[in-house]
């Protein structure tokens, strides 16, 4: 070893002590030294390059959920006050995990778990500031503390678990529930939208109908002079009848036919007119009556 000769080689990022019969004597800086052995001797080295402290401590919050919390500390020797690092603390790394176990029982217990969650930088800046004050009078400077895990027990996960899945399902009905109303009243004014339009095209095709034939007796009577109105009528008729007779045969349809068929039906048209123009006149004879 070193201490065995009367050279002592320090390396870089480390500070040597050097004890004189078991009194501290001097630091020695990074390089060679001479060491004046037996009387002279290096008790120990330090490393001042920075060291992490991984500490695991198990709590409960305010809401009774026993969790892990693990807290990662960084820290390094001050060169300058190695002599308290290496005289004034046996166990540096036992001594913060004391404190960060006080930091964490002190600071969690106040935090249901959501909150703890939430407040993991909270919880690091307090462990923080309590090293911080403590372990710079031994020597000691704490570069950082992180809040790297907090952990609930397996069962609280999965309840939690259960919790959100149950409460994306919900928003997902709901959602759902939106989109087919969205999709009825849509199909519903389509719908409307469709019976309106074949509304339309039925009324204007009945008045061009109207104007066909109104256009086609104008045209019968200008030709044939001796041909009445009720003449024409029953050609338009015989017409339409033929015609329909056409249209159910191309669909292999079969139609009884009479050749009395169209005088009944232009009798039952003749009586559905006579009866309505009654029924006008009747009216407007009630209407005159009552304002006089």
């Amino acid at each position: 070893m070193d201490e065995c000769c009367c050279f002592a080689c320090i390396h870089t990022q480390q500070v040597g002590i050097v004890e004189d019969l078991g009194q501290f004597k001097r630091l020695l800086a990074p390089g060679l030294h001479c060491v004046c052995w037996p009387i002279q001797q290096i008790a120990g080295r330090l490393s001042i390059r920075i060291q992490q402290l991984d500490v695991i401590c198990e709590t409960k919050t305010k809401d009774n959920v026993f969790v892990q919390v693990q807290v990662a500390v960084q820290f390094r020797v001050i060169t300058d006050r190695a002599y308290d690092a290496f005289y004034r603390l046996t166990d540096p790394r036992g001594q913060i995990q004391s404190y960060v176990y006080d930091v964490i029982r002190s600071q969690v217990p106040k935090m249901e778990l959501d909150q703890a969650f939430a407040a993991k930088r909270d919880i690091a800046a307090a462990t923080l500031t309590q090293l911080e004050n403590v372990m710079a009078d031994y020597g000691y400077e704490i570069v950082n503390a992180l809040v790297t895990d907090l952990s609930p027990d397996a069962r609280v996960k999965a309840s939690m678990n259960e919790i959100n899945a149950s409460k994306r399902l919900k928003e997902a009905a709901a959602h759902k529930a939106e989109a087919d109303k969205v999709q009825q009243v849509k199909a519903a004014e389509a719908d409307a939208e469709a019976r309106y339009l074949s509304g339309l095209g039925v009324a204007r095709q009945r008045k061009a109908m109207m104007n066909g034939l109104q256009t086609s007796v104008s045209a019968f009577s200008k030709d044939v002079t001796d041909a009445s109105t009720k003449d024409i009528m029953d050609v338009l008729l015989l017409t339409q009848y033929m015609d329909t007779l056409s249209v159910v045969g191309c669909n292999n349809l079969i139609l009884e036919h009479d050749p009395a068929t169209v005088a009944n039906l232009q009798a039952q048209v003749g009586k559905s007119f006579m009866k309505k123009r009654t029924t006008g006149i009747k009216s407007s004879q009630g209407k005159l009556g009552f304002l006089g």
